[in-house]
């Protein structure tokens, strides 16, 4: 058994610790690693861990946590570093190569300490970064920044790791049962790598943790209870104020938070940690916490905070401040026309600001391109973002021009997301993690209600199989639809006194079909077809439907695909509000808010009528 504390270090240097008797050594190996990481560095593993932890592999070590918490350090970083296990082929960093890690590990963020730790380390070996992401909302495309900032570190050599911090998810007020929290973990994984593929990152680099898998473990535990007995109300406090909700009287599970994720960077084996410039507070807190338990300094990098596209920061939480990772082309199209984009407007532009940090990086060598009819300014084109900033700032590039260009890029990063989570796996997965939201139970917030557009109505192509006169209306037909169901649906229309019977029957109309079934002189009609009409109504129309449609396919905008409305609530006049905005153009073309109504096949038409009200 050692001797004594200043025996056991003389020990050390000389390895004489591997032959040391044991279990009978374990207590005076626990007092030495108390005030230390490894057995002989502070600061990373050697040979001499690697190899004492082999030994120790058959004892029963959980009497002693300081022992306990090396040997799950060692069994994570692997091998000694000294040994050349991640250095590239064993060949020494000269300082060009260091530099250019450096620089590429650096580039876009908006701060980082300790860089010279960094660069210390990438003298030996790559580094090892870590990001958290607690499992709460729905990633959106503002997880592209931190996304291309990981692109760097992988690209960089880096080994990331990224912390699916769900223990800290569920200390959000508990908003989330276990069981919810383990399927949005699954579909984080799921998502940020299908995000890095859209970027053409290699994962073999990238390892995905949860925070559960050591959180809760005996040695993790006490290091939170030592920590607790260090930390003073007003620094757990100050530490948080930009990710923990403020109240007068806060939660314990707020006051945890910042220690939490400051154990994280020893307990994750990792050189430094990466996070948003609102994470700040808490890297602080960590540099000045840790070493008071033994630990060493973690480098810190921070990313910007991108505005959303209400010029606010985007947020899970507010649906017009962000676009969903499987939007597809429509609603982004239509999300990023509602954008905030003031004309000459660079210190709060969301479009701006994601162009800087996800669409340029995401280019490379290639130029970001704007395309323009030749009596607007014609095509032009930036290979870096300033000239692009600058002519905004100038209003030589317009709002217009920017949204439209932004558009093309977010629909090609999302493409291929789209594309892999089209498989049924990953739509059950997705529906199980973020299931809709129904109605409220008692004590519980109401549903958001949705927008009022297009995309409520469901209209469909129909076919008219049988029509007949109403037996107690002059004005009305009878018409039997096949909207793609089992059975044609039951259609009252007023249509007797302006389109003859031959002309309707086996035609191809458009039928909205989410309306409340309504009793029309002892007949209950299931639908409506809709028509044009000029404002005297003296002149009535039948809407055409393209040739090669079948029956039951969906007539809507690009930009509005959402599913509709399973039936339109009559007391809210929802259809009434959207027929305001669906007329013709010049080229009889339907529309609504300039966007054509379209089938598989093309738009629907209007026979002759222009500028006509649609009803």
């Amino acid at each position: 058994m050692f001797r004594s504390l200043h025996h056991l270090a003389r020990l050390t240097t000389r390895m004489e610790f591997l032959t040391a008797d044991y279990p009978a050594s374990l207590p005076s190996l626990n007092t030495h690693l108390s005030t230390r990481s490894y057995l002989l560095s502070s600061t990373k593993a050697t040979g001499q861990d690697t190899a004492l932890h082999s030994k120790l592999s058959s004892l029963n070590i959980s009497p002693y946590p300081h022992v306990a918490r090396w040997s799950s350090h060692v069994a994570k970083v692997g091998p000694s570093t000294e040994e050349g296990s991640i250095m590239s082929a064993g060949e020494p960093r000269t300082p060009e190569m260091v530099q250019s890690k450096l620089d590429m590990i650096s580039r876009n963020l908006q701060e980082t300490v300790g860089e010279a730790r960094i660069k210390e380390v990438l003298k030996e070996r790559d580094l090892k970064v870590y990001w958290g992401t607690a499992t709460t909302g729905k990633p959106h495309i503002a997880y592209f920044v931190p996304m291309m900032k990981i692109a760097d570190f992988l690209k960089a050599g880096c080994e990331v790791t990224i912390l699916f911090a769900d223990l800290h998810a569920y200390l959000d007020n508990m908003k989330a049962p276990w069981a919810l929290l383990e399927l949005r973990a699954q579909y984080y994984e799921a998502i940020i790598k299908s995000m890095l593929k859209s970027l053409g990152v290699p994962l073999d680099k990238l390892k995905f943790v949860r925070g559960t898998s050591y959180q809760l473990s005996r040695e993790y535990t006490l290091d939170v209870y030592k920590l607790s007995s260090l930390v003073t109300d007003h620094d757990a406090r100050k530490a948080g104020a930009e990710v923990v909700k403020q109240v007068a009287h806060p939660l314990l599970s707020g006051l945890l938070y910042p220690g939490l994720q400051a154990l994280d960077e020893e307990y994750l084996g990792v050189d430094a940690q990466f996070g948003g410039v609102d994470q700040r507070k808490i890297f602080m807190f960590a540099e000045k916490y840790l070493p008071s338990l033994g630990y060493k300094k973690r480098a810190h990098l921070m990313n910007p905070m991108i505005p959303g596209l209400t010029g606010d920061k985007m947020s899970s939480s507010e649906p017009d401040s962000k676009i969903d990772l499987i939007d597809g082309p429509g609603v982004v199209k239509k999300k990023i026309n509602k954008a905030f984009c003031e004309p000459g407007n660079v210190t709060n532009n969301g479009l701006l600001s994601f162009s800087e940090y996800v669409i340029f990086p995401f280019l490379g060598e290639k130029a970001f391109e704007i395309k323009r009819k030749p009596e607007h300014g014609g095509d032009v084109s930036f290979t870096n973002f300033q000239d692009l900033k600058d002519s905004f700032a100038k209003e030589n590039i317009y709002p217009l021009d920017l949204k439209m260009a932004v558009t093309t890029y977010i629909n090609q990063l999302l493409a291929p997301i789209i594309q892999e989570f089209n498989s049924k796996e990953l739509k059950k997965l997705t529906s199980q993690a973020y299931p809709p939201e129904g109605k409220a139970g008692k004590g519980g917030p109401a549903a958001a209600e949705r927008d009022i557009d297009l995309s409520r109505v469901d209209i469909r192509v129909g076919k008219i199989v049988e029509i007949g006169p109403h037996p107690d209306a002059d004005s009305l037909y009878v018409e039997q639809i096949d909207v793609g169901e089992e059975a044609p649906r039951t259609v009252i229309s007023g249509l007797r006194h302006f389109v003859a019977e031959e002309h309707l029957r086996d035609a191809l109309v458009a039928v909205v079909c989410n309306l409340k079934p309504a009793n029309m002189r002892g007949i209950k009609s299931q639908g409506m077809l809709l028509c044009a009409s000029d404002k005297d109504h003296k002149t009535v129309e039948v809407l055409r439907v393209p040739d090669g449609c079948k029956p039951g396919e969906r007539i809507t905008g690009e930009s509005f695909t959402e599913a509709p409305d399973a039936q339109l609530n009559p007391k809210k006049k929802i259809f009434e509000k959207v027929q305001v905005d669906l007329t013709t153009d010049d080229s009889l073309q339907v529309t609504y808010k300039g966007e054509l109504l379209m089938t598989s096949t093309g738009p629907i038409t209007a026979p002759s009528l222009k500028s006509a009200v649609i009803r």
